[in-house]
């Protein structure tokens, strides 16, 4: 089928319906919601069978919903409506939610209901809940509507509120002031509930020294008391503020008003607040430390051989500090007698690569991007030469540009099934390291190295798995994934061939080393990224800033919309070319 999908941005919800669609076999075009001039070219120039909006902040034009079918994919339950649902969902404590496909109407979210999923919520934060439980309903809820579609006995069901089953309700948009936090009079649950239902956007609007800031990524503290609302610790660029009965870290703030000429971004809560947390107690967490009740981005357990090494950082980026703190873990729990090393990431994001809004808030953003290139190369380097027992990325989360090689920089690569992986860096304006000229090559060979890198297109896992770029795919989530990742990880390290498996990993890395070194690999990718950071005009500044402050295009790009694309034309990026990786060069 020829397939339209309509949204405000190509985020990672439209991208994982984008590739289970493509998987399916079916013709997929992208536009983007940037006029309503643009969304009609677009449905007259492909003619699409069905159009899907995943995420889009806009109406669809009523030449558009009149004429075909167009359904809206919204993360709530049937009869939800309302541009805040999730919020809603998370502060209310609603046990189970949804994502409902509506046909497209004059009323916002009144449309016909063509399918619906419901899912149980669990505590956390809207932006994880968003990335894992309503994409994984959305995507069953697009396939049930196209299998309605192609039914000729099908009839959509209209909303009515009688209905024992339609159980939402319309809500107005989710101000600051049903936020806002009483730091005298809510209890901790409370505060971390209204941050959680916050996180990602807008943030919770709070005064902090003087100045009014959005918080984002709370978590508990079971063991520090104080006044309410005073700030007692700093850690790793979180801050812990005392509540009424307990305490709370903050992982990040954004200042409502921009300061010294720069717009305002979010950033570690630290760096927000600068100079005015100096003198705050500094309290740093071993990675051992066995209580969940704390802010910790690195931690490490141990069992039945398996040594497993977690990091979760806020939206997957990795800051030097981030880099050289995960280097120095990994450096001292492989020494452990562990036989099997697992890297354990975020449940949302395992790795995006560098931190570009701390590069950007930086006085010298090219000299911080040199120095976070080179501490997450430093990090990829240890992962790579680990040669006394067997490395394992357990890849829960999505990962895109440099989080990508990260990952193959271990043996065996095992990937949740709803994972999408970005393995490109051209759409920055970079050329990219993290030694991908090495790893990406050895999995996939040079020439599909190659066709990855120039398309700048997301992948899902089957396409993945099929190219060799993983080992395994694991369909459960959260602790079902671990208990399989767990099973995978001892029977490998109990294995009778557990030996044989090692040494053939050092010897064939010995090998590749005397054939082309690391070193070299490192040298002509971070000669590329010098100049792409340092040279005058180069347009990763420019990339990096429209990223960040979410600056509108003028234009769906080609590789998205393939009704505009014209025959032989090719998109315009930096160049792309790598060595063929089975030729010394030194």
């Amino acid at each position: 089928m020829k397939i339209l999908l309509i949204a405000s941005a190509f985020n990672g919800l439209t991208q994982r319906i984008y590739v289970e669609l493509i998987e399916r076999g079916h013709t997929v075009s992208v536009e983007l919601a940037l006029s309503e001039q643009h969304l009609i070219e677009a449905v007259d120039l492909f003619r699409p069978d069905i159009i899907f909006c995943p995420f889009l902040k806009q109406k669809v034009p009523e030449l558009i919903w009149r004429n075909h079918v167009c359904l809206i994919i919204h993360p709530g339950i049937k009869g939800d409506r309302g541009a805040s649902s999730l919020d809603w969902a998370i502060q209310n404590l609603e046990t189970q939610w949804g994502v409902t496909a509506l046909q497209a109407a004059v009323e916002m979210d009144a449309g016909d209901i063509w399918a619906t999923v419901e899912f149980t919520m669990r505590p956390g934060a809207k932006s994880s809940i968003y990335t894992v439980e309503v994409t994984e309903a959305a995507v069953k809820v697009v396939l049930q509507a196209l299998e309605h579609f192609q039914d000729a006995n099908f009839k959509p069901e209209s909303l009515d509120y009688s209905k024992p089953d339609v159980l939402g309700q319309l809500r107005p948009t989710m101000k600051q002031e049903q936020r806002a936090i009483d730091w005298e009079n809510d209890t901790t649950a409370i505060i971390l509930n209204k941050i959680n239902a916050a996180d990602g956007s807008p943030g919770v609007l709070d005064t902090l020294f003087g100045h009014q800031v959005y918080l984002y990524g709370a978590a508990l503290e079971s063991n520090l008391r104080g006044k309410p609302g005073e700030l007692l610790a700093q850690r790793d660029g979180a801050i812990c503020r005392a509540t009424s009965d307990s305490a709370i870290w903050i992982s990040h703030l954004k200042l409502k008003e921009d300061l010294g000429g720069k717009q305002a971004i979010k950033l570690p809560a630290t760096v927000v607040l600068k100079n005015a947390v100096n003198g705050l107690l500094e309290m740093p967490l071993s990675i051992y430390q066995r209580s969940s009740a704390t802010f910790k981005e690195i931690w490490y357990e141990e069992k039945n051989a398996v040594g497993y090494l977690h990091f979760d950082f806020h939206n997957g980026a990795m800051s030097v500090g981030q880099c050289r703190r995960l280097r120095d873990a990994l450096n001292e729990v492989k020494q452990h007698p562990a036989r099997v090393l697992v890297l354990m990431g975020g449940r949302a994001a395992w790795s995006n690569g560098i931190h570009l809004n701390i590069i950007e808030a930086s006085n010298n953003p090219a000299e911080e991007s040199w120095q976070n290139i080179n501490a997450i190369d430093d990090l990829i380097h240890e992962i790579i030469n680990v040669d006394n027992k067997i490395t394992v990325a357990a890849v829960h989360g999505n990962a895109g540009a440099g989080g990508v090689p990260f990952a193959l920089a271990c043996d065996k690569v095992c990937v949740r099934s709803g994972v999408v992986f970005n393995p490109h860096y051209k759409s920055m304006g970079l050329y990219g390291s993290e030694y991908w000229t090495y790893s990406l090559p050895r999995r996939v060979g040079f020439e599909k190295a190659q066709e990855i890198t120039d398309a700048c297109m997301p992948m899902g896992m089957q396409e993945a798995k099929r190219i060799g770029l993983v080992d395994f795919i694991i369909p459960e989530l959260f602790t079902a994934f671990d208990g399989k990742i767990q099973m995978m990880a001892e029977t490998l390290a109990h294995s009778i061939n557990y030996q044989k498996i090692l040494e053939s990993k050092v010897k064939r890395r010995s090998y590749e080393e005397f054939v082309k070194p690391l070193k070299y690999y490192r040298q002509d990718e971070l000669r590329h990224m010098r100049e792409d950071f340092f040279k005058p005009g180069s347009s990763y500044h420019s990339a990096r800033k429209q990223f960040i402050y979410k600056v509108a295009g003028t234009e769906t790009p080609k590789r998205l919309a393939l009704h505009r694309q014209i025959p032989g034309e090719k998109e315009s990026f930096l160049p792309l070319k790598i060595r063929n990786t089975h030729q010394a060069d030194h």
